[in-house]
């Protein structure tokens, strides 16, 4: 579904940086944890952790403990504000990778999902020129299909119907 709330842009990206390496299934299991860990996730409290955060981040066994990650989480939140003064929202910046609406795609079987799409090429560098890390493109695809930029249900499933409608 097509998702416009700023906290759940920043959960989704938050998660999406997390997952990187990983099964999807692992961090949504650590879904809550992160919630917690993360201020509800929440970019401007999250842009303001500090030394003592990132301590307790590292220490926190409901999240997965990677230095680079959690770092990369509070720059991220920086730049996810600094995104939202420039445009006014980030989901007004966000959305413009697919011209505001979803990308209605007709895949009949999973090999022809990619892991990536020119769109998400173009939102990766953007976000890199702009100080987020942990985005590369298919961090960006991914991060595309859940806040249902894409509409990346196969034709034969009943939710690409109810997307491709409006749904």
């Amino acid at each position: 579904m097509p998702v416009h709330d700023e906290l759940r842009l920043h959960e989704f990206l938050l998660l999406e940086g997390a997952q990187a390496g990983l099964s999807w299934l692992t961090i949504l299991r650590k879904r809550t944890a992160y919630a917690s860990a993360f201020a509800g996730f929440d970019p401007e409290k999250v842009a303001r952790f500090g030394a003592r955060q990132m301590t307790r981040l590292l220490h926190d066994e409901g999240i997965v403990r990677n230095r680079l990650k959690l770092e990369a989480a509070v720059g991220n939140a920086k730049a996810f504000l600094a995104v939202q003064q420039s445009f006014g929202s980030f989901d007004a910046y966000i959305w413009r990778f697919v011209g505001g609406r979803p990308v209605q795609n007709r895949w009949r079987a999973l090999r022809e999902v990619p892991a990536s799409t020119p769109q998400s090429d173009a939102m990766s560098k953007d976000l890199k020129q702009r100080g987020f890390k942990f985005v590369g493109t298919t961090i960006c695809y991914a991060f595309m299909q859940a806040v249902g930029m894409v509409n990346d249900h196969l034709t034969d499933c009943y939710r690409w119907t109810e997307l491709a409608a409006g749904g």
